[in-house]
């Protein structure tokens, strides 16, 4: 397990790539000509929890998981019971020694800045919906 040393500056890491890419997010659309309501605009880019992504990642490889288990890029779409496919930001498979492979975690990161009426709202309908989602995998 990482020390709080080891720790403290890859968290401060995720935070600044989070609030740079928002920004650069925002700044992209309104060169396009595209404007969202509010800041809406610094979300839809969907990369602003890259970092936090990352940091997952770099977690799952100092605990023992190895990097061929852990999937962060491209379509991580996953069949389910309460729908035909889900997406999630990182998958692991662990790869046992008899040829089994086991789906071990599914993680979906979000984030809650602004508008935090509706945004609480739709982000405890996911969180309370993704636990008996992957329970169907």
């Amino acid at each position: 397990m990482p020390s709080r040393e080891e720790l403290r500056p890859r968290i401060q890491d995720a935070i600044r790539v989070f609030w740079s890419t928002r920004l650069s997010q925002q700044v992209k659309q309104r060169e396009a000509g595209v404007q969202d309501q509010g800041t809406r605009g610094s979300v839809t880019g969907g990369k602003q929890m890259e970092g936090f992504i990352q940091l997952i990642r770099w977690l799952l490889l100092a605990n023992g998981v190895k990097a061929s288990e852990i999937f962060t890029s491209g379509k991580l779409e996953l069949p389910g019971f309460y729908r035909p496919a889900k997406q999630w930001d990182l998958v692991v498979v662990r790869h046992h020694p008899s040829g089994v492979k086991r789906l071990v975690a599914t993680i979906e990161v979000k984030s809650h800045v602004g508008s935090f009426s509706n945004n609480f709202n739709n982000r405890t309908e996911e969180a309370m919906g993704s636990s008996p989602y992957a329970l169907t995998l």
